[in-house]
């Protein structure tokens, strides 16, 4: 879950950053996408908004490793560093990619996620609490699964997908403002203070509802983490490191921040899971038998 709350937190402190200092320098230089109709407010979004996705994805192994703290391995210095090492390097080489940074950091959650810019260019991170409540079996089920994601390229695919949705974020939060700054404040010529604050709240409106569908895509992508994680560690230690989690934490007592592959939810809750209920993820492997 880390991977994507990460992600997406940083796009929309980014894109909210863009769009102050964007609202406050173009009117100043006289540029107003707007004025031009559809078309110039499209390219101007469509620029805006993937420019801001692949500053968040190239800030992400950054930004993730300052949010938990997380320490890098640079040299192991205990037997259970050097397995951590050892067994992302293997992975890594049968996945086909480039050897991920490993790093270690301190929460007693059971947890891991994997970020970074490329499948050449990755962060795998595990949790102390994650280190303490699995056996080498099933650690070794959950790096599978953070390294599959990594060859799968999920970052760079999540990142073109929000960036689509920065987008239409931009396109509909501006069509909003100059509705209220026109309708409302009566202004007629210009951009007013209207314009500026209907546009900056509903850009974080939207960019809360298009958050949907990047995590309607992240539990797709899950699944697939899954089947590589039974490929590269064993399909039983896959199965058996989801129903640790299954057997540690209750549906009902599983707050977001302590889900390492998951929440379960249901109704409204679901569109806003970044994970598959755990019981599902099961039984997808268990038929895929």
């Amino acid at each position: 879950m880390k991977r994507v709350f990460l992600f997406v937190l940083t796009n929309l402190a980014v894109m909210l950053v863009l769009s102050v200092a964007l609202g406050i320098i173009m009117p100043l230089l006289g540029i107003r996408p707007e004025q031009g109709g559809m078309a110039p407010l499209l390219v101007f979004a469509a620029v805006f908004g993937m420019g801001g996705a692949f500053i968040s994805l190239a800030m992400s192994k950054w930004t993730a490793k300052r949010m938990v703290g997380a320490q890098v391995i640079e040299q192991p210095q205990t037997e259970l560093e050097t397995w951590l090492v050892n067994t992302v390097r293997r992975q890594a080489e049968l996945a086909g990619i480039g050897m991920p940074e490993v790093a270690i950091y301190d929460a007693p959650d059971v947890n891991a996620f994997a970020t970074g810019m490329s499948r050449n260019n990755a962060l795998v991170a595990v949790s102390t609490g994650l280190l303490r409540g699995m056996s080498r079996d099933e650690a070794e089920a959950v790096l599978g699964h953070e390294v599959s994601h990594v060859a799968n390229g999920d970052m760079v695919t999540l990142t073109l997908i929000q960036g689509v949705l920065n987008t239409f974020v931009i396109v509909f939060s501006r069509l909003v403002g100059q509705f209220v700054d026109r309708a409302v404040f009566r202004n007629e010529e210009g951009h007013g203070a209207g314009f500026f604050v209907a546009s900056m709240v509903a850009q974080v409106l939207f960019g809360i509802l298009a958050s949907v569908i990047v995590m309607w895509f992240s539990r797709q992508r899950e699944f697939r983490a899954d089947r590589g994680g039974a490929t590269l560690a064993g399909r039983g230690k896959m199965i058996a490191a989801l129903q640790r989690l299954q057997a540690a934490h209750q549906p009902s007592a599983l707050p977001d921040q302590m889900a390492a592959f998951g929440i379960n939810g249901r109704g409204v809750s679901r569109l806003f899971m970044s994970h598959p209920p755990l019981e599902e993820r099961i039984a997808a492997l268990q038929q895929a038998a």
